[in-house]
């Protein structure tokens, strides 16, 4: 909880609403792999009781967002090298199909705004503001989906970010230009209405970001394993 705190919540849907607010922080990295996180900590954060905080932090362990460590102890997800070579496949896929139909389906409005999302996140990189960098390049993965009018798939993705979100923060700034520059790509596609192309770029995207985190799991297992012995 170190570092982060919600604002305030009205007392309306307070379910709904808490599970929303730590799902967001989750899929936007707000949260470290490992963080413990308290149901007392949260209420206050949210400004609510701790009943609406409980349910949303089991809902979000059936999501697999979160763990059950002991009854007092949740955490987020440490993910493993295997874990994540099996969401980054089916994120090859699904996001592939997302881009495929937003590219069908993108209007002029639609293509200003992922350009606009894009030159946003190239500013937040220019700057090393990599909280809006990171909040800005899931916006743009999620913008797809939206313009593909893929309600189904929209949220398979977002369950799947849940996961994701702590991961990719973790290794965002070490990235570079490979967390970006497929971006642009994509947008270009996107205009073209080049389903095939706009495939390509964001498996390109994925898969080259995605190094940078495979190489952090790898070397996490290598020291993990010398620890060990």
């Amino acid at each position: 909880m170190a570092g982060f705190s919600f604002e305030t919540l009205e007392r309306e849907n307070l379910g709904e609403t808490v599970y929303a607010r730590v799902a967001e922080a989750l899929v936007k990295g707000r949260f470290a792999p490992d963080a413990r996180l308290t149901i007392r900590d949260l209420a206050q954060s949210l400004g609510t009781s701790v009943t609406p905080v409980r349910d949303a932090i089991l809902r979000l362990i059936q999501d697999e967002a979160l763990v059950q460590k002991s009854a007092r102890e949740v955490r987020v997800p440490i993910i493993t090298l295997e874990r994540y070579q099996e969401i980054r496949q089916i994120r090859l896929k699904l996001e592939g199909l997302a881009a495929r139909e937003a590219a069908l389906k993108a209007t002029a409005r639609d293509a200003e705004r992922l350009s606009e999302l894009i030159t946003r996140n190239e500013r937040a990189i220019a700057e090393k503001n990599w909280t809006e960098a990171l909040e800005l390049n899931q916006t743009l993965h999620f913008a797809l989906a939206d313009i593909a009018d893929m309600v189904v798939l929209r949220g398979i993705l977002n369950r799947l970010w849940l996961q994701m979100g702590p991961l990719i923060a973790e290794s965002y700034h070490e990235g570079g230009r490979a967390m970006i520059d497929n971006h642009h790509a994509v947008l270009a596609a996107v205009e073209k209405q080049d389903a095939d192309a706009a495939e390509r770029a964001i498996i390109a995207d994925i898969t080259e970001g995605g190094n940078v985190i495979l190489e952090r799991l790898l070397s996490r297992r290598a020291a993990g394993a010398a620890k060990a012995s």
